[in-house]
């Protein structure tokens, strides 16, 4: 009887996990066929080297250079603020705070994850875009540097939440016998602790970096808008996701702007694939070194 239970189980968990790799599958083929017609009316070069993307031209131009650099842009700025922030944050929950500092500091940290993008988008509209233009009196509060710091604070609790369970892990037998050798506090954290849980800390660093790539609505909302190569932390960038969520309700089913988006949708897709991968070597071989 119970061999028959686990035999059923193991069914359908194998069931499950199949129907996620076919519905992933389809989706990858459903881009490809979609996306791949518009290398029919233009070469790869002309489209992913290209400077100008105005599908409403004639002739219309697909170029999409200025939005992958600005995807890649925003991506960096919300990165280089969301990890220290992230990371700092959950040593100081997991080794500097007291247990009812800390059972209160995490929920309230991870319960910034439950905010809707479309309100994390508001606020950088309303509140942040007025103050960068009032205080650093720059020409639009719309801009690259406020959507980094609006997926910054949307990736903060991801990065936070894992990199704390990570250091959690850490077995306390490691932390007692760094401190009876004489080191302090500090130095068991920093030299102990953080490379034993480095390949937590990579997986957190990389969820965070990957919601950073795939966000739409905040981009679309505070990014600018405007399909041109960013200069400064201040020029309005256009990212591949904000092109794709703009445009695609205006097009005509079946046309070139129609297989350009997807297209678009496609070099998001595999960029995401690459970085996942490279991300996950990196996070290997910090676990075989430690």
């Amino acid at each position: 009887m119970k061999s028959s239970q686990g035999r059923l189980t193991r069914f359908v968990l194998a069931g499950l996990a199949g129907s996620s790799l076919l519905f992933l599958a389809l989706i990858v083929l459903f881009l490809f066929m979609e996306g791949l017609p518009i290398f029919t009316l233009l070469t790869a070069s002309d489209f992913f080297l290209g400077m100008s993307w105005y599908p409403t031209a004639n002739p219309p131009d697909f170029g999409i250079f200025p939005l992958i650099a600005g995807s890649a842009a925003v991506t960096l700025v919300a990165s280089g603020t969301a990890i220290p922030l992230g990371v700092m944050t959950a040593v100081w929950l997991a080794e500097v705070a007291p247990a009812s500092m800390r059972r209160i500091g995490k929920p309230l940290v991870e319960l910034l994850a439950a905010l809707p993008s479309v309100v994390v988008g508001l606020f950088g509209m309303v509140v942040v875009a007025p103050l960068l233009q009032d205080y650093l009196g720059v020409d639009s509060g719309l801009n690259l540097f406020n959507a980094g710091l609006m997926l910054a604070m949307m990736s903060v609790p991801t990065i936070c939440s894992i990199t704390e369970d990570a250091l959690q892990a850490v077995p306390v037998s490691l932390r007692e016998a760094s401190l009876a050798l004489g080191a302090t506090r500090w130095e068991t954290t920093v030299k102990v602790v953080l490379p034993s849980a480095a390949s937590g800390i990579g997986t957190a660093c990389m969820l965070g970096i990957s919601r950073s790539i795939g966000e739409t609505m905040v981009v679309l909302m505070v990014a600018g808008g405007a399909s041109l190569l960013p200069l400064s932390l201040f020029d309005p960038v256009r990212p591949l996701p904000a092109s794709i969520a703009a445009e695609i309700a205006e097009v005509s089913f079946g046309g070139e702007h129609y297989h350009a988006l997807f297209a678009v949708g496609l070099t998001l897709f595999m960029s995401t694939l690459l970085f996942n991968l490279v991300a996950l070597r990196i996070a290997g071989n910090s676990a075989e070194k430690g």
